[in-house]
């Protein structure tokens, strides 16, 4: 048996570990803190002993300079520093990119001993970095510092709040270990490794084959069951680094703890979404197998039209019934049941609103959360994603992303 935790100040609980981040003149609005500060626009991770890395990327084909710098290192290198930008995603910026990064990280290894240093980019696509403002962050930071909120900050883009966790997991025998994590998302989000940045740090003692097992494991239910607006971005990264300082060690506890503090952080990443105001599971039962019933659910959370009528609180279940049958799945009007929460909305027996159903639908479109539930009766493949509403905000924001 064992016990998880929750504990404030995410990433500076983690043993070996320091983190900070500092503004060197890429955002110049004031911080969505209520205060006239001006947020951190390059941050840190570091670790003071190596550490093993795993991590999962964008399934974009155009992947962005720092993936493909990383993707250079050999296969099972350990590293001890990561550098995070915001504002610039150096994307599709060609080999320039990468000598950018080249440039960027030799400059640090000059300032501090690090081994392996690796980078990763947020922002607009298409622009080469400003390297000499990137590397006066170098002269700022305090390499000693234990700032999850700094750090977490610094790496928003369009995010209204920073977002971070930690978890002390303590065993049976009273021994623990830590994990913690920041990550930033709030549009270009779609289940094919959601759109974000997130850096995972432990001192358990866990073994490489471990994360790189357990890493896509919470992927899949977490970044992956998530859409704001189905785009998937060129710079998606997800990684797990653990410098094993702890020296303790479950497996199962791990999994559990991991696959907890992703979950919570993914729907950390849709309660942000840029202007959602709701956040909805589509579950989806009764499919052929597990993999239609993922399709069906992925093609819910991603549909304009689902998420322009949750924002209408639009209790219309054609819209529901129509995604499922351009989904490709196998699917009959015969054997459909479509629920909100638990209030019955279709069946083939019932398939139009009375006005007493649509009164109790109204009211639970009204929630900031609730379920939508469909019943495919095919077979017992089953998924569940998780999406929110599409608003005039959304529209506002990204029509202005540059500026």
């Amino acid at each position: 048996m064992f016990k998880i935790f929750p504990l404030k100040d995410g990433l500076s609980n983690v043993e070996g570990f320091f983190c900070d981040g500092v503004n060197v003149g890429m955002k110049t609005n004031p911080a969505n803190s209520g205060t006239s500060d001006v947020d951190g626009d390059v941050a840190y991770i570091r670790s003071e002993i190596l550490c093993d890395v795993s991590s999962v990327f964008t399934t974009n084909r155009f992947a962005a300079a720092p993936i493909k710098h990383y993707q250079k290192y050999p296969k099972d290198f350990q590293s001890d520093f990561i550098l995070i930008n915001a504002k610039n995603a150096n994307a599709m910026t060609g080999s320039a990119g990468i000598e950018d990064i080249e440039d960027i990280l030799a400059t640090l290894q000059d300032k501090i001993k690090v081994t392996n240093p690796i980078m990763s980019s947020t922002g607009v696509i298409g622009y080469r970095l400003k390297k000499e403002l990137i590397i006066s962050a170098f002269d700022k930071f305090n390499f000693e510092a234990k700032n999850s909120y700094k750090t977490a900050r610094s790496i928003m883009t369009t995010d209204s709040f920073e977002k971070e966790l930690a978890f002390k997991v303590e065993l049976q025998d009273g021994n623990s270990f830590n994990v913690a994590a920041i990550c930033k998302g709030a549009g270009m989000i779609n289940p094919a490794m959601a759109t974000m940045l997130c850096f995972v740090i432990t001192d358990a003692n866990i073994p490489k084959a471990d994360m790189d097992e357990l890493l896509q494991i919470a992927t899949a239910q977490s970044f992956n069951t998530i859409s704001v607006d189905g785009d998937t971005s060129t710079n998606d990264t997800l990684m797990l680094m653990a410098n094993k300082k702890s020296g303790v060690y479950d497996k199962e506890a791990f999994k559990i703890a991991l696959n907890r503090l992703t979950k919570e952080l993914a729907l950390q990443i849709l309660k942000d979404g840029e202007g959602s105001n709701k956040i909805v599971a589509f579950e989806v039962t009764g499919a052929k197998n597990d993999i239609e019933a993922q399709t069906a659910s992925a093609a819910l959370s991603n549909s304009l039209l689902v998420k322009t009528a949750l924002f209408g609180e639009d209790p219309n279940w054609g819209r529901i019934a129509s995604t499922i049958g351009a989904s490709g799945v196998e699917c009959s009007e015969e054997t459909l049941v479509i629920k909100y929460d638990n209030l019955l909305i279709y069946s083939s027996e019932k398939p139009s609103l009375d006005e007493e159903t649509e009164q109790k639908a109204f009211k639970i479109m009204k929630q900031d959360q609730f379920k939508i539930s469909c019943n495919l009766g095919m077979g017992n493949g089953k998924f569940r994603s998780y999406g929110c509403d599409l608003s005039y905000e959304y529209v506002k924001i990204n029509a202005d992303y540059r500026t």
